[in-house]
């Protein structure tokens, strides 16, 4: 039995899902006989188990619907971002495999583009959003009416979300894990278990989401709250006082973050925080992107002891979690391995001992495949099996995981590896530095040497003289090879709302223009 459907006969009208932009609570009964209809629907279109669909929306209810409803169909999912150029959403869709797309009133544009370019030979599409004016596509609400079904679901896999890479090294690839046996149904999937336990979701849980569904923690976190018998709480867009806002409204215990989005908090005004009463919260997550040491602890002053912090990948090859004790105790760590084993391993293949870097691997954790890439699949497993997200680290002697960069970030100086995070966390520190990047551009003394890019809290401030005061800050922080070589300042820097850089842009930016900036003197 689905557990949505074990909870909707439990608690019946307990809220599973608020959507705050539509101010829509829809109950665990009412979810579970709209995903129970919409499941049936999607067979009735032909699509057999491990068939795919496609959803191209911004933040709202029928995302974690449709999701829900695949899984019980035996169907892959693919949520995308609504941020992607037309080539790239193209791709995604052929890749896929998809068949069916699903868009709303706002997306639907991008789609009809790719109509007219003749890119959606073979697939349907329906608009999830009511018949009040005139549509491109099928209206999903008017197809769910027409269509009744007729028997019980076939006994089919449990079907599973199939996310894109971020493409912040490249093209993003789809990642596909094996669909799940339909006996495991009652059973807590080995990573979603890890998750349970780590930060003590269950019935009792209001999970905040402020982040877009269309990456993995997000979606996955909400689907799993309301599986888990807890409610989920999704905006449409991520603002710092909206968030507080809501944390005390709705008394929220559970939440997630990206560290740019505990800047945007923290720089609000203290008057202005301590209005809301966040003593709901017993945990409050953050990933996916380093977080700089001076602002957690500066979120571990204002919250308490609630911060957590994981690091996983949507391969979801291997996890690490820390709790706020750990951290204090070990300043900079991403944790121990909650699910697999750790293993930090030389370009020879070799594991080495604690406290030297190398490229991490996980042991013991579920298998994946990069979809219709079968040589990066192979890249991301070393030949004892174990797998890698391509991340760079070190394990110190209690076995507390540290990241220090990824290896396609690596600066390569005079023969010297040079980690970008260490240079950006040190330059992040200087109160001017709104946020920066560091990337490697070519030398012809050293082969490639660093090159700060800085937004500044104050754009007026950008000059030489700020620059050599940014270098000098940092000479107490780094090493002479490790210091950047030119700094250029810009308004705002390429991120994605999960908070991951996108140095993939800044480096053909400066590629071909290593001395732009100001040049300083380390």
């Amino acid at each position: 039995m689905p557990h949505l459907h074990q909870w909707s006969l439990q608690y019946p009208s307990k809220p599973a899902l608020i959507d705050l932009a539509s101010q829509r609570t829809i109950s665990f009964g009412d979810l579970d006989r709209q995903v129970q209809h919409a499941a049936s629907w999607l067979i009735s279109l032909g699509l057999d188990a491990g068939a795919g669909i496609v959803i191209l929306m911004e933040n709202r209810p029928e995302i974690i619907e449709l999701g829900l409803s695949a899984r019980r169909a035996g169907l892959y999912f693919t949520v995308v971002s609504t941020h992607l150029t037309a080539p790239e959403l193209a791709y995604i869709v052929r890749d896929s495999g998809a068949t069916v797309v699903f868009v709303s009133r706002d997306t639907a544009p991008a789609v009809e583009a790719l109509a007219a370019n003749g890119g959606l030979e073979g697939l349907r599409v329906f608009n999830v959003d009511a018949d009040d004016q005139p549509q491109a596509f099928a209206s999903y609400l008017r197809a769910l009416a027409a269509f009744h079904p007729v028997g019980a679901l076939p006994e089919r896999q449990i079907g599973r979300d199939m996310l894109y890479s971020s493409g912040t090294t490249g093209l993003p690839k789809g990642i596909r894990r094996p669909l799940l046996a339909a006996d495991t149904r009652d059973k807590p999937e080995p990573e979603v278990e890890a998750w349970r336990r780590a930060f003590g979701f269950d019935e009792h849980a209001v999970y905040l989401s402020p982040a877009p569904l269309y990456h993995a923690a997000p979606l996955r976190y909400v689907m799993r709250t309301i599986e888990a018998g807890g409610t989920a709480i999704v905006m449409k867009k991520f603002d710092a006082l909206t968030a507080l806002q809501v944390i005390d409204q709705h008394h929220v215990t559970h939440s997630q973050w990206v560290p740019t989005m505990f800047v945007r908090m923290l720089e609000l005004p203290r008057a202005v925080r301590e209005r809301y009463d966040l003593r709901s919260m017993r945990v409050a997550i953050h990933a996916a992107a380093p977080c700089p040491i001076h602002v957690k602890q500066a979120l571990l002053d204002w919250w308490g002891d609630i911060v957590f912090e994981y690091y996983a990948g949507s391969e979801g090859v291997g996890i690490t979690a820390i709790g706020p004790r750990d951290w204090r105790e070990h300043p900079g760590s991403v944790g121990r391995a909650s699910m697999g084993v750790i293993h930090i391993v030389d370009e020879d293949g070799q594991e080495l001992p604690a406290g030297q870097v190398g490229k991490i691997y996980f042991s013991g954790g579920p298998t994946f495949t990069y979809w219709n890439d079968p040589q990066k699949t192979k890249d991301a497993y070393n030949e004892r099996g174990w797998a890698t997200y391509g991340d760079m680290g070190y394990v110190d002697d209690e076995g507390f995981l540290y990241l220090v960069d990824r290896r396609t970030d690596l600066i390569l100086s005079g023969g010297v590896n040079v980690y970008p995070q260490e240079i950006e966390n040190a330059i992040s520190q200087h109160p001017q530095v709104q946020d920066v990047a560091v990337v490697g551009v070519p030398d012809a003394s050293y082969g490639q040497v660093p090159k700060a890019i800085v937004q500044l809290r104050d754009p007026d401030m950008a000059s030489e003289a700020m620059a050599q005061e940014l270098v000098t800050f940092c000479s107490a922080h780094l090493s002479k090879i490790k210091m950047p070589r030119t700094i250029v300042f810009e308004e705002s820097l390429p991120r994605l709302e999960t908070g991951k850089m996108l140095r993939r842009v800044l480096k053909e930016r400066y590629q071909t223009q290593p001395d732009a900036g100001y040049r300083v003197r380390s």
